[in-house]
Parts: structure tokens; C-alpha cells; sequence
């Protein structure tokens, strides 16, 4: 029986499939419906529909425990310090609520509030910007709205950075190895980057997929909520119900995923002024 070269190829293709997973995970790359971190799911890992995080300020109440959070993700995720701001690269960092939350301040704001840090972070944004300009896709949204960066894919464009208004992304202008935090520990089980390519906060996606919460989370003693926002069962969603929160530059429609409690305890109507 003769077979041309496309007949051979289709063949191949349908063995391989059938060897790393069966033919329901054949199936299910064809249609799209599987994403590459769900080819071995853990029964563990943590499932969400769209996750987000909530803040309470109020509980944030010295630079030591911002400091603490901010160290965690920075430790976990191999994000070299080079001690400069030319040079620097963040995933998880602070800034005064001024520059934070352009244009929502007002004279009447308790002083405390205007000179407080906040924790700033990516905010996986519903629609995000940085996702529409990548040219080659190393910017991506996941199905449980975490917004992603493959830094093998990366070209360094640096169109993300331009485009996210939120000044979340870090371009590496050096090597990140050669940083000396970095040699002095390095954790051997998430990737390290190489020099001309962005990173920033990926909600921890590897942790989520052994059942573990974000690190700044589990840091932030109580003071971060994570959860699914539309389950609307979920500590987070509680909170959004019950407590008055603000997000970062709402008026852009990216709409993000990080919520600022920054008020008292009680949900907090602000009445329209015409």
C-alpha cells in the first residue's frame, strides 16, 4: 500500500498525541480547550474562574510587614536586585497613594492615607492592553484570568511596557544571574531569565498548580484575600460586598483584578455629585 507524505505526517502526529496523553488529550489540544499547565493536572492545584486579589490597607501597618511580602515573591521568583533603579526589576513593589491612584485623591483625605505605601502589583487586568500589542504572543491570558509572560518567547520589544499603564513589567537590561542576590541564593525550582527580556507577577501560577496560594498571600498575615471572583461563595467576594475598595486607573476599562480596601469596615456608597 503506498502512502504520500501527508498521509505519513497525519499518522505521526495522531501517535504522538496518543503518547503523551491519550486520545482524550488529543482531542482536547485540536479544539483548544486545554491550556499547557492542564496536560498533567495536579487533583491538588487550585481551580478558579477568574482570580483576583483584595487588600486591606489597614492591615498593612509597618514597612517591616510590606517589606516581609515583598521579599517572599521576590526570593521565590529569582528577581535579581541590582541595587539601582536603572536596573531595577519588580514583580511586587510600593508607591504613595498619589501615584498610585492618580486623580482619586481629595483635600479631605486623612494625611496618613496620602503617605502611606501601597503594595502595588500586576493587576491581571480583565482587559488587558499589554495582551493586544505583544507580537508574539509571550504576553497571554490564561482561562482563569491570570495574565501571563513566557520569557522564552520574548523578543524584548518592550511593547508590553509601553502598553500597560500600570508600570507593572521589568525589562532586563543586564543578566539576571549575574545580580548578587542572586548569587548568593537562587531557588532551583522556578526558571531564571536571560538579559533583554520583560518579566512581572504571574499570580504565582505554579504555585496555584500544587494547591498553594500567591506567596505575598500567605505572607501578608490576613491583609491580602486571594480568590475566585465569581464565585460568589468566596472570602473575596464577601469582602467586595461588605467594604467600599477602589482599583488603580478604573477610568482606563482595563479592568482590574486588584482591589484596595481603604476605608472603615462598612461598604461605602459615594454619592454621585451633578
Amino acid at each position: 500500500m503506498s502512502m504520500n507524505r501527508r498521509d505519513f505526517l497525519k499518522i505521526a502526529g495522531i501517535s504522538t498525541a496518543a503518547g503523551i496523553g491519550g486520545t482524550a488529550l488529543a482531542s482536547g489540544l485540536k479544539k483548544g480547550v486545554l491550556e499547557a499547565a492542564q496536560t498533567a493536572p495536579n487533583t491538588e492545584a487550585l481551580a478558579g474562574k477568574r482570580w483576583g486579589i483584595a487588600i486591606d490597607m489597614s492591615k498593612l501597618k509597618s514597612d517591616e510587614s510590606i517589606k516581609r511580602i515583598t521579599e517572599a515573591c521576590h526570593r521565590i521568583h529569582n528577581v535579581p536586585d541590582f541595587s539601582n533603579t536603572k536596573d531595577e526589576v519588580k514583580w511586587i513593589w510600593t508607591e504613595t497613594f498619589e501615584h498610585s491612584f492618580p486623580g482619586q485623591e481629595h483635600k479631605f483625605m486623612p494625611e496618613d492615607m496620602k503617605h502611606k505605601p501601597f503594595l502595588l502589583l500586576c493587576n491581571h487586568c480583565d482587559k488587558p492592553a499589554c495582551v493586544r500589542v505583544c507580537p508574539t504572543k509571550a504576553t497571554f491570558k490564561r482561562s482563569d484570568g491570570i495574565v501571563m509572560q513566557d520569557m522564552h518567547r520574548c523578543i524584548g520589544c518592550r511593547f508590553c511596557m509601553a502598553a500597560c499603564p500600570f508600570g507593572a513589567r521589568s525589562f532586563n537590561y543586564k543578566d539576571p544571574r549575574l545580580a548578587k542576590n542572586l548569587q548568593e541564593y537562587m531557588n532551583p525550582e522556578f526558571p531564571t531569565r536571560t538579559i533583554g527580556v520583560v518579566e512581572k507577577c504571574t499570580f504565582c501560577y505554579e504555585r496555584l498548580s500544587k494547591g498553594l496560594k500567591p506567596a505575598c498571600v500567605d505572607e501578608s498575615n490576613g491583609a491580602l484575600v486571594f480568590g475566585d471572583l465569581d464565585d460568589p461563595a468566596s472570602e473575596i467576594r464577601k469582602i467586595l460586598a461588605s467594604k467600599h475598595t477602589i482599583r488603580r486607573k478604573p477610568e482606563l476599562g482595563t479592568e482590574p483584578n486588584i482591589f484596595y480596601i481603604i476605608g472603615g469596615n462598612d461598604y461605602a456608597v459615594v454619592p454621585e455629585i451633578k
